[in-house]
């Protein structure tokens, strides 16, 4: 074997007593398919693809350096049911990474993208599904949970951590709450944007909170002082706790 992704092919060929060789590995799992694990870490890797050969996950699985690779290897190996890409301690918003799941979401719109990260931030998770991924896999979970995630997002489902949809309910109530005032001068964004603005928060804040460009922010606020009659930053923080004291005591 001269490479890791082969001896991955080798070990989960010979545990379902399939022919360790390419071409006959296809022709003797004919309907069957595989995952393929996108790592540029040779040990992770295969660590990862031994630990879920061994918990059943229920389909082969091949693991590569990436995306490149298994276009050239692709020929020889079985039909993908899903790609697991394995981000490590890198972050969807890293320089280059959201652009990378885009291009394979799209390169490979029938199988579907999940990612693995050490990180559980809302903001990385919603990214990734907005870049096309059907699923989020932090590392704190169990290898368990993972071979689940994982045959979810192979059977047409999305996973998501548990506690990022809590915390995602959390928002929704609180941010409806605490808007809910403004919306009678402001758009729901304009509302949002104002209360970033009252509590001091920079506009690159706003705009990484928001999933927002900094550009946009800075149209919003434009519009929002011209509304309130604000000549700064600080006059829109003073005027936006105004309406919200004005609005809580008309509840009352």
């Amino acid at each position: 074997m001269d490479s890791t992704a082969e001896l991955h092919n080798y070990t989960s060929a010979n545990r379902s007593g399939v022919p360790s060789d390419g071409t006959e590995s296809v022709r003797g799992q004919a309907g069957r398919e595989c995952l393929l694990i996108l790592d540029g870490r040779a040990l992770d890797r295969e660590c990862l693809a031994s630990a879920l050969v061994d918990h059943d996950l229920g389909m082969q699985v091949v693991a590569m350096g990436s995306i490149g690779e298994w276009r050239v290897k692709k020929g020889s190996a079985l039909p993908l049911a899903a790609i697991l890409f394995n981000l490590g301690g890198r972050k969807v918003t890293d320089h280059g990474i959201a652009d990378e799941i885009s291009h394979i979401s799209s390169e490979f719109k029938s199988v579907p993208v999940v990612i693995l990260a050490d990180t559980e931030e809302l903001a990385q998770i919603l990214t990734a599904l907005e870049c096309g991924a059907r699923g989020y896999i932090p590392t704190s979970v169990g290898i368990d949970v993972c071979v689940e995630a994982i045959n979810l997002a192979a059977a047409g489902g999305i996973f998501v951590p548990a506690s990022s949809v809590l915390s995602m309910r959390h928002l929704i109530h609180s941010g409806s709450r605490d808007t809910q005032p403004l919306t009678g001068m402001f758009t729901l964004r304009q509302a949002e944007v104002a209360q970033a603005l009252r509590r001091g928060k920079a506009n690159k804040i706003i705009a990484y909170e928001l999933n927002l460009r900094e550009s946009t922010v800075k149209v919003h606020i434009r519009n929002i002082m011209k509304k309130l009659k604000a000549t700064n930053r600080t006059e829109v923080a003073y005027k936006v706790n105004d309406l919200l004291a004005e609005g809580t005591l008309a509840q009352e």
